[in-house]
């Protein structure tokens, strides 16, 4: 246990206990932000600055294992419940030439076209360069980072079950 002060954005929510969760609140706002930075400068570096953040993260869902994906599947996979950012998102892909449509009864299901998949090629190519190299070749290290993602699913569905109980107050 630390002795020091806290390290937070908003000191009134870190009093009355459990101030480790707003240390922790604090950490994620931070890397969030730095993470969605990383995004859209690795995907301008990549080759294609006009797309956003959610835009991106679209597109590497739709190009992942070169499986067709519906809306709904990509939302669910991504956490996401706001039905038409994702639509939007799938719409300027499709517009862009980066992802493909087709309409088969009321679904729709979206694929990477060529220049899709070569641009996140070309992502991942910067990701390596510019991300991966920086951190070290370190088992134990490695380790960690699955121990933190495993952390972080499992904070996830604290926060959707918190949301759902604050929508019903």
């Amino acid at each position: 246990m630390s002795d020091g002060p806290r390290i937070v954005s908003s000191e009134h929510l870190a009093a009355g206990g459990k101030g480790e969760v707003s240390e922790y609140e604090f950490g994620l706002m931070i890397a969030y932000n730095a993470f969605t930075r990383w995004v859209q400068r690795c995907m301008s570096a990549a080759g294609m600055p006009e797309l956003s953040v959610l835009e991106s993260l679209v597109l590497h869902h739709v190009n992942h294992r070169d499986r067709e994906k519906r809306l709904s599947d990509i939302c669910f996979l991504l956490n996401i419940e706001d039905l038409h950012t994702v639509n939007y998102a799938l719409k300027k892909l499709v517009k862009l030439g980066l992802v493909s449509s087709e309409k088969r009864g009321k679904e729709v299901f979206y694929e990477a076209s060529v220049e899709g998949r070569n641009l996140c090629s070309a992502y991942a190519e910067v990701r390596r360069t510019c991300l991966l190299s920086a951190f070290p070749d370190d088992p134990a290290a490695m380790e960690d980072f699955r121990q933190i993602a495993t952390f972080l699913r499992r904070a996830s569905g604290q926060y959707d079950q918190a949301s759902r109980a604050a929508a019903s107050l």
